[in-house]
């Protein structure tokens, strides 16, 4: 680290929640049945995430947004697009605090 770069800002783990970006990856696009092409969800569940101020409601969101991307085949795209959003904003990446069942994770295809 050189003397004018400011050291990695670490979050305590009750914070990981509370400052989550939202996961909107800035496709927009309205399509499906109302949902977006991109992170699946729909206008009203946009707003009502920016409401959204307890862990346990944010969490529960994530959940059920990561089942839904996962039965439309977006979840790996997803997946990367909010990591990397996540580092921009330099905030801890609340998908690493989900349980590791429903923990997304690229799968990669292998020959058989």
């Amino acid at each position: 680290m050189s003397a004018g770069e400011a050291p990695a800002r670490l979050q305590p783990p009750g914070k990981v929640w509370r400052k989550a970006p939202s996961p909107c990856i800035g496709v927009c696009k309205f399509r499906d049945r109302g949902h977006c092409i991109g992170c699946r969800m729909t206008k009203p569940e946009k707003k009502a995430f920016k409401r959204m101020k307890r862990k346990a409601e944010k969490k529960a969101f994530f959940l059920q947004l990561t089942e839904r991307l996962e039965e439309a085949g977006r979840l790996a795209y997803w997946t990367r697009m909010y990591r990397r959003r996540c580092e921009r904003r330099e905030r801890p990446c609340p998908l690493d605090k989900l349980p590791r069942s429903a923990s997304p994770v690229e799968k990669e295809s292998v020959p058989a």
